[in-house]
């Protein structure tokens, strides 16, 4: 992934020398980017990516070096998300108003009836945000859904800063020393929108479909606490576990079921973990919940867009949750 990005980025900048070659190397540029935070970061940072804990913490920088926050996410993903999977007002990775709704409980604006439309070029933008300014204002605000984000002290510090002027070198003020500034923007927001775009998608294919369970920290509170194992099962789904291609690709996050319950293992397990962990949950009366293609998965994912974009009352006559 890494010799793959680092090719598309000398061969864009030192060497593309039409408009039709320069947008193809900027997608493939931000389908290898988007592939160091599935199959590097992803895992560096859920401490699985080797055995040896240093390799790890030197692994896990891959995300500061395409502007993001190894600090930041840890807290996010591996803290918060990771514990209250699509829990309203819990998991930040449902926290996506005003633009999208997600859950049943969070409120309705009129024009979410078109969101399953309109969201999927939104999809592309969110790493412009979370690249350049981002982690930045999450950390000023201090939390995220109530849980504390202090500012990262020390060697944290130093890696944060580190990262961001990496990033904002190699992606902006080198390309500016050899390229018009057109160009620069134009191959800048293809990359970024393509790699937004894949990042944004997968994870909503593992959680924000028709088959997941959503809950709300008031529900939680009146019905008691679920076994976490149980909870993971049921808020989160598998889709395309047959596509090795797709397999390498996405770092196995679409075995989001085994990665959930086994966050520490390295997701070049997950195929062999599946058919066991599916096994179990038919052993124990467990629903285990998978997608057999990427577009059945994203159909569930638009019907359920759609079905939160509904008045309550449609919702309630159709008998939908």
């Amino acid at each position: 992934m890494m010799c793959w990005a680092i090719a598309s980025w000398v061969l864009l900048v030192f060497w593309a020398s039409s408009l039709w070659v320069g947008g193809l190397l900027a997608v493939s540029l931000g389908l290898a980017v988007a592939g160091i935070g599935f199959n590097l970061t992803h895992d560096a940072n859920h401490g699985s990516y080797s055995p040896s804990s240093r390799v790890n913490r030197i692994m896990r920088w891959s995300i500061d070096g395409i502007g993001g926050s190894s600090y930041v996410w840890r807290v996010k993903h591996n803290v918060i998300h990771h514990t209250y999977t699509n829990i309203s007002g819990a998991d930040s990775d449902i926290g996506q108003l005003p633009f999208l709704r997600l859950a049943p409980d969070q409120p309705r604006y009129w024009y979410h009836r078109g969101q399953h439309i309109y969201i999927w070029p939104l999809y592309g933008l969110f790493a412009v945000k979370w690249q350049l300014f981002g982690d930045i204002t999450q950390l000023s605000i201090g939390n995220i859904e109530g849980t504390p984000l202090p500012w990262p002290r020390g060697r944290e510090l130093v890696g944060f800063w580190v990262g961001k002027a990496a990033f904002v070198a190699w992606a902006i003020v080198i390309p500016l020393l050899v390229r018009p500034v057109w160009e620069v923007v134009a191959g800048f927001a293809v990359a970024s929108f393509v790699m937004a775009f894949v990042l944004a998608v997968t994870f909503q294919l593992a959680h924000c479909l028709e088959e997941a369970e959503f809950s709300s920290i008031e529900e939680m509170q009146q019905t008691g606490s679920t076994e976490w194992t149980r909870h993971q099962l049921a808020s989160t789904v598998d889709f395309a576990p047959s596509s090795r291609v797709l397999t390498w690709y996405l770092g196995g996050l679409n075995f989001q079921i085994e990665h959930h319950l086994f966050s520490r293992v390295c997701h070049v397990h997950y195929p062999t973990l599946a058919p066991r962990v599916r096994e179990v949950c038919e052993r124990h009366g467990v629903e285990y919940q998978v997608h057999a293609s990427v577009w059945s998965a994203l159909a569930s994912h638009t019907r359920w867009l759609r079905r939160m974009g509904q008045p309550r009352h449609v919702l309630h006559h159709q008998g939908t949750r």
